[in-house]
C-alpha cells in the first residue's frame, strides 16, 4: 500500500533531525488536551437539564430551553450589559493611561527616578485581587481612610463598594491602578526603536518636548496602538471575575455584576446547571467570534499575523 503523501522522504529527514523538540512539545499538549480540550465536552450541559446524579448521558436532554430561559430572563441582558460596560471601560481606559505613561516615562533623563517610578506602577500588577480587594475593602469602606477623610472634610462617607452610582467607577478606576503600569510596558518597547537623532533634529529646528512628542514618538507607536486596540476587541466580554467577584455584594447587583458572577451563582450556588452552561457558552461564542474580527482587523490594519 502507498504511503501518505505527508509522509515523504524530505518530511521523515526532517523529523528525525527534530524529534526531540516535538518530544519536548508533548507534555505541554498532553496537558492542554487533559485540562482545556476534554473539559469541552461539559458544553452539553447547556443542553441538559443536568443531574450531576445522572451524569452527562442520563440527564434528559431539554434543547434550547435554557437558551429561551436566558433571553425570557429579565437578569441575563442586565449581566451583559454590565460586562459590556466594565469591560469596554476598563480596555478603554487601560489602552489611552498606558500610552500616556510610556509617552511620559519616555521623557525622563533622571534614571534612577524613571526606574523607581516604573518599579512602583509594576508592583500592583503581581498583587491577586484576593489580596486587593480585602485591602481596598478596608480603605473604601465608611470607617476606613478614605472615609476617614472624608469626614475630616465635612463630607458624608460615600460608600464605594455599596452603592450603585459608585460600583462601577470604583472597578474601573481600580483596574486601571493595578494594571495601567504593566500594559505600558510594549508601548516603552516600541519608544525603545525611535531614532535618538530624530529627537536632535527637532530639537535644534526648535520643536518644543510636545512637538517631539506629537510628531515623532506618537506616530512611531501608532503602529503598536492600533494593533493592541484590535487585539484588544477579543476581551471585550471580560469584565474581570477576580476583581468584580472579590469586590462585590447583592447591593451592587445592578450595575456590577458580570457574566462571569452570574455563572458563578446559577451554577454553584443555586444549582442550575443547564442555565449557567448557556450562559457560558453564549459568552465563549460571542467572544470567539470577537476573537476573529479581532486578528482579521489586525492583519488589515497593523500587518500582524499569528498564521
Amino acid at each position: 500500500m502507498r504511503s501518505p503523501e505527508f509522509f515523504t522522504p524530505k518530511f521523515k529527514a526532517y523529523l528525525q533531525r527534530n524529534w526531540i523538540l516535538y518530544a519536548m512539545l508533548l507534555p505541554t499538549l498532553i496537558l492542554f488536551a487533559i485540562f482545556a480540550y476534554y473539559p469541552m465536552y461539559g458544553v452539553v450541559m447547556a443542553f441538559q437539564k443536568f443531574n450531576p446524579g445522572l451524569g452527562f448521558d442520563g440527564s434528559p436532554w431539554v434543547g434550547m430551553a435554557n437558551f429561551m430561559r436566558l433571553y425570557n430572563s429579565a437578569t441575563f441582558p442586565r449581566v451583559s450589559a454590565n460586562t459590556l460596560i466594565i469591560a469596554v471601560s476598563k480596555l478603554v481606559s487601560g489602552q489611552i493611561a498606558a500610552i500616556m505613561l510610556a509617552l511620559l516615562f519616555n521623557e525622563l533623563r533622571v534614571m534612577w527616578f524613571k526606574r523607581t517610578m516604573q518599579n512602583f506602577l509594576y508592583m500592583p500588577h503581581f498583587l491577586s485581587w484576593v489580596v486587593l480587594g480585602g485591602i481596598l475593602m478596608e480603605i473604601l469602606s465608611p470607617m476606613g481612610l478614605v472615609g476617614k477623610a472624608q469626614e475630616g472634610l465635612g463630607m458624608e462617607p460615600i460608600i464605594f463598594l455599596g452603592n450603585n452610582d459608585w460600583f462601577r467607577p470604583t472597578v474601573i478606576l481600580t483596574s486601571l491602578w493595578k494594571e495601567a503600569g504593566w500594559g505600558m510596558i510594549i508601548y516603552m518597547a516600541a519608544l525603545t526603536s525611535v531614532d535618538p537623532g530624530l529627537y536632535e533634529a527637532a530639537a535644534i529646528d526648535g520643536a518644543s518636548r510636545f512637538q517631539r512628542v506629537l510628531y515623532i514618538s506618537i506616530p512611531t507607536i501608532l503602529p503598536i496602538i492600533i494593533l493592541m486596540a484590535c487585539l484588544s476587541l477579543g476581551d471585550i466580554l471580560q469584565g474581570g471575575f477576580d476583581q468584580i467577584f472579590n469586590l462585590y455584594n447583592p447591593t451592587v447587583y445592578q450595575t456590577g455584576d458580570i457574566i462571569d458572577t452570574y455563572v458563578y451563582r446559577m451554577g454553584l450556588i443555586d444549582a442550575k446547571y443547564g442555565v449557567a452552561a448557556a450562559a457560558g457558552l453564549f459568552k465563549s461564542i460571542i467572544g470567539f467570534i470577537l476573537i476573529v474580527i479581532s486578528y482579521r482587523l489586525a492583519d488589515k490594519y497593523a500587518g500582524y499575523k499569528i498564521f
